[in-house]
C-alpha cells in the first residue's frame, strides 16, 4: 500500500511544515530556499500566536528571533505582529499588514490555542490571501500542527479537535525525530483513524499545487493502519 498526501491550499502559494527549529541556524538553508522561491524580496510577517498565554518575555523572545534570522538571510523586510488573542487576530490594521506581506511564518507554542485564536478571524483571513496570492505561509511545530485535519488534545490520542484542514484526514506530529514516551506511545492508536505526518526537527514539508517534497537534515513519516513511509531531503512524496 501506498501512502499518499492531500492538500486543499488556496490559490497558488507554497505552505512550508518545519518540525522544529523555527528561526535558529539549522533550518536557514530551507528558510532561504523558501524566499528564493518566491522569486522576488521577502516581506515577512512573524506571527508569534501560539506563544499567546506564555507572556510578553516569550512573545518577545520569538519576536526578537525572528526579526533577526530573517534580516541575516536578506529579507527586504521584517515584522513581528503582536497577533496574540482573539482580539488582536481581529484588528483590522494588524490583518491588513499580514496581508501586505509575501511570507507568514507561524512560530510555536500551543496548538489548539493557535487554532482557537485564529479561526474566523480577520488575521486567518489575511493569512489565506497571501497564499493565495502566491507567497510562502511557514508554520513549526504548533504552527504546523494546525494545517492537519485534527489537533491531538490533552495527549491523547483518543481526544482530537478540528483544524484547518489543509492536509485533510491527517494529524502532522512535530518534533518527529524527539519525540516524548508518551507521544510515542499515541501513535498505534492515532493511525487506525488518521493518516500521520511526522516531521522532523530542522525539516520541512513543502506543500505546493498539489506537489510535496522534504527539505532539511532529517525526514517525513508518513503512516496510517500497518503502512509506514518515510521520506528524506529532496524527495517528493506520492499525491
Amino acid at each position: 500500500m501506498t501512502l499518499s498526501l492531500q492538500a486543499q491550499i488556496p490559490g497558488r502559494g507554497l505552505l512550508a511544515l518545519a518540525g522544529s527549529g523555527e528561526y535558529l541556524p539549522g533550518i536557514q538553508p530551507v528558510d532561504r530556499w523558501l524566499m528564493d522561491w518566491l522569486g522576488q524580496p521577502a516581506h515577512v510577517v512573524c506571527l508569534p500566536t501560539a506563544a499567546g498565554t506564555e507572556g510578553e518575555a516569550r512573545i518577545g523572545y520569538w519576536n526578537d528571533l525572528g526579526k533577526a534570522h530573517f534580516q541575516q538571510l536578506g529579507a527586504a523586510s521584517v515584522q513581528a505582529l503582536p497577533v496574540i488573542d482573539r482580539t488582536s487576530a481581529d484588528d483590522p490594521s494588524l490583518a491588513d499588514r499580514i496581508r501586505e506581506a509575501n511570507f507568514v511564518y507561524l512560530s510555536g507554542g500551543k496548538p489548539a490555542y493557535l487554532f482557537e485564536t485564529l479561526q474566523g478571524t480577520l488575521a486567518w483571513g489575511a493569512i489565506e490571501a497571501v497564499l493565495a496570492g502566491g507567497g510562502v505561509v511557514a508554520g513549526c511545530s504548533a504552527g504546523a500542527m494546525v494545517f492537519g485535519g485534527h489537533i491531538p488534545r490533552n495527549r491523547s490520542a483518543f481526544a482530537m479537535q478540528p483544524a484547518f484542514g489543509y492536509l485533510p484526514g491527517s494529524v502532522i506530529l512535530p518534533h518527529f525525530d524527539e519525540l516524548p514516551t508518551f507521544m510515542q506511545g499515541m501513535i498505534p492508536v492515532l493511525i487506525q483513524h488518521h493518516l500521520m505526518i511526522g516531521i522532523d526537527g530542522d525539516t520541512v514539508l513543502v506543500c505546493e499545487n498539489g506537489r510535496f517534497q522534504v527539505r532539511g537534515r532529517g525526514g517525513v513519516t508518513l503512516a496510517a493502519q500497518n503502512h509506514r513511509q518515510r521520506f528524506g531531503h529532496g524527495d517528493t512524496l506520492p499525491a
